[in-house]
This record gives C-alpha cells, sequence and structure tokens, in this order.
C-alpha cells in the first residue's frame, strides 16, 4: 500500500502499536467504528481530507518512519503537508539559489522541461490516433487531406527546432501555451461527445473534463512537492514557472511532461470507459468538482497508474511512474553541478 487516501468526511486517525486506525461512522450501520487497519510498514505516504482528524501520536510515528502526510481541501486543492524534520541539504539550496538566478542555466533546464512535454504530448496523440485507426473500419480519403490529428502532430513536430533555438524563458513559454493548446484541441476530439472539452479552465474547472484534469495535476503537483523538500531542494524555485509567493514553482515545472501521460491519459480513460460519469460530478462555488464517490473513484486509478510497472527505453529497465517523479528531484539536484545529468521524462 504505498499510499493511504482518507478522505471520509469527520474519520479520525489514531496509533496503535505499529498501524494505524482509521474511525468514522460505517456506511452500513451507520455507527462509528473501527473502519480500517494500516500497517505502517506497507505506507509510503499519507493523502488527509481537511475534515479527517489524525492524532499527533499518528503524526510522531509517520515522521519516525519518514513518511509525508498530505492535506487536500474539498476541491482537490493542495492545502500543505508535513515531513520529517531534517536538515542536510544547505549547501545544496545555496546552489539552488545560485543556479536558478544564472540566466542561461534557468533556459537549458526549461528547455529540456519543454522539449519533453512537447514529445510526451505528440506521443500521446500518436497513440490514440493509432488506437481509433484500428478500432474503426477504413475509409476511402484523398492522400493530399491530412486528418486533423495528423495535422496537429506535424505541427507540433514543426515547434522543436524553435524551442532549441529559443533565446528566453519568455520565449519558451510561448511555445509551450501554443503547443498545449494545439494538444489540446487535438486530444479532446478523442472524447464522448457526452463530455465535451473546449479548453482549459481552472479556476473553477467549468466541466468534469477540467475537473479531474486539475484533479489529477493536484495530486501529481502534492507528490513533487514531497519529493523536492525530501530531496533538499527548494520546490518555490522555478524556472519555467516563475518564482512566486503561494506556490510551488520547481515542482510545476517538473510535473510538465507527466501531464500528458498520467494526467491526460486518465481523465480520457474515466470519460472513455465510463469508469465516471455525470453522477460523480457536482457544482459547486461557480464550478463543476469531482464528489465523494467521484474522488475515490479517481484516487484508486490514479494510484494505480502511478505504481503500475513499466519497462522504460529512456531509463532502460523497468520503473514506474512515481519511481520516475523521484528520480526527477534526484536528477535536478545533480543537475545543479552537472547539467547534462538532468533528463526529464520521456514515455515509450
Amino acid at each position: 500500500m504505498p499510499t493511504a487516501v482518507i478522505t471520509q468526511p469527520d474519520s479520525r486517525v489514531h496509533l496503535r502499536s505499529e498501524r494505524l486506525e482509521v474511525f468514522g461512522r460505517a456506511e452500513g450501520s451507520q455507527r462509528d467504528e473501527l473502519l480500517r487497519e494500516i500497517p505502517l510498514h506497507d505506507l509510503d505516504r499519507l493523502i488527509l481530507a481537511e475534515s479527517v482528524q489524525i492524532t499527533s501520536a499518528a503524526l510522531g510515528a509517520l515522521f519516525r518512519a519518514a513518511i509525508p502526510v498530505n492535506f487536500l481541501a474539498w476541491n482537490g486543492q493542495f492545502l500543505g503537508g508535513f515531513l520529517p524534520a531534517t536538515n542536510q541539504h544547505g549547501l545544496a539550496r545555496l546552489r539552488q539559489y545560485q543556479r536558478t538566478l544564472d540566466p542561461a542555466f534557468a533556459l537549458q533546464m526549461a528547455g529540456r522541461i519543454v522539449t519533453a512535454k512537447l514529445y510526451n504530448q505528440r506521443r500521446v496523440l500518436q497513440r490514440l490516433a493509432a488506437n481509433r485507426t484500428t478500432s474503426e473500419p477504413s475509409v476511402p480519403s484523398e492522400a493530399s487531406a491530412p486528418s486533423p490529428i495528423q495535422a496537429a502532430l506535424t505541427w507540433l513536430d514543426s515547434l522543436f527546432a524553435s524551442i532549441r533555438a529559443s533565446t528566453s524563458l519568455d520565449e519558451l513559454r510561448g511555445y509551450e501555451g501554443a503547443a498545449t493548446a494545439r494538444y489540446f484541441q487535438a486530444w479532446a476530439t478523442f472524447l464522448p461527445p457526452e463530455f465535451p472539452f473546449e479548453r482549459r479552465s481552472t479556476r473553477p474547472p467549468l466541466n468534469p473534463v477540467n475537473a479531474c484534469i486539475s484533479f489529477g495535476a493536484t495530486l501529481l503537483y502534492s507528490e513533487a512537492v514531497a519529493f523536492l523538500h525530501a530531496h533538499g531542494l527548494d520546490p518555490a524555485l522555478g524556472l519555467l514557472h516563475t518564482t512566486e509567493n503561494g506556490r510551488w514553482s520547481l515542482a510545476l515545472d517538473l510535473i510538465e511532461p507527466f501531464r500528458p501521460v498520467l494526467i491526460e491519459a486518465l481523465a480520457l480513460d474515466f470519460f472513455s470507459h465510463q469508469i465516471l460519469n455525470a453522477g460523480h460530478f457536482e457544482p459547486r462555488e461557480g464550478g463543476i468538482y469531482l464528489n465523494q464517490d467521484g474522488r475515490r473513484k479517481f484516487f484508486l486509478q490514479y494510484e494505480r497508474r502511478m505504481e503500475r510497472q513499466f519497462l522504460s527505453e529512456s531509463v532502460g529497465h523497468r520503473t514506474t511512474l512515481r519511481q520516475q517523479l523521484e528520480a526527477q528531484a534526484t536528477m535536478y539536484k545533480a543537475a545543479l553541478d552537472d547539467p547534462a545529468t538532468f533528463e526529464p521524462f520521456l514515455m515509450n
């Protein structure tokens, strides 16, 4: 059980010997009782809804076991977390501050991130198009008229040279924004017609597809923040995302290549395979959000995807998306001294 997610309102987490006990109201009996026991040795991280209570003894045991704890709001917003109190990385952070202010280093790292994201966006569209071609009967078409997906792939492919030639972070951000807009335009054509997607909307998400993308991105972001802290880096010091108060910009940078592979792929599966339907969403505060049952289903599929092993062609061995996410933190830390060691995640 790498990740335990506890979202039932007003449930309570206690420590009993070497395990966590979760108490709350049982759905069947509607009585307060023990819902779950979680051995600490089986746990890598804990995610709690803001309405869940946890004792100081339980937190202390989690700290000693180096298990991070993240709190999420009802809408999936990452509120914050707890990490063990270690301080072994002062020199690394000093080096990170110096490197972040180095324009050449920032442009080089950000360029690799944008290139990897663009590559992964193209691979996602290629796979979707290939699956559609094999599942649908062939129809006559003129060779001189490429499909909209092929046109998008050609256009995206043309950006690689421009990204390599970029001379500023603002120029890179412009290419990344244009690529993502064109990618989403093509990606949306694979959604079922009952779940349309015209554009990204975040605060608030305005439809179920945006709700899933935003919720998944929040989970991935919170994990990246924890990994960066654990490896002694300051998650606030961004490159592609400018350093600003109120957000962990480096975490936003490092998750960019994972978005097409994990977040958008998950969202498409949810609707294409009818894992989620209209009943799993609710209107709230001017937006559309996953309800309690929808979040439960989302967490289950997210965790399965993060822990699923695959043979990575880029790293040359079996791995998981979660292991690759943590590897981004370790490689970025090494790149502070040797930029060549940083290789953003690439899908097969």
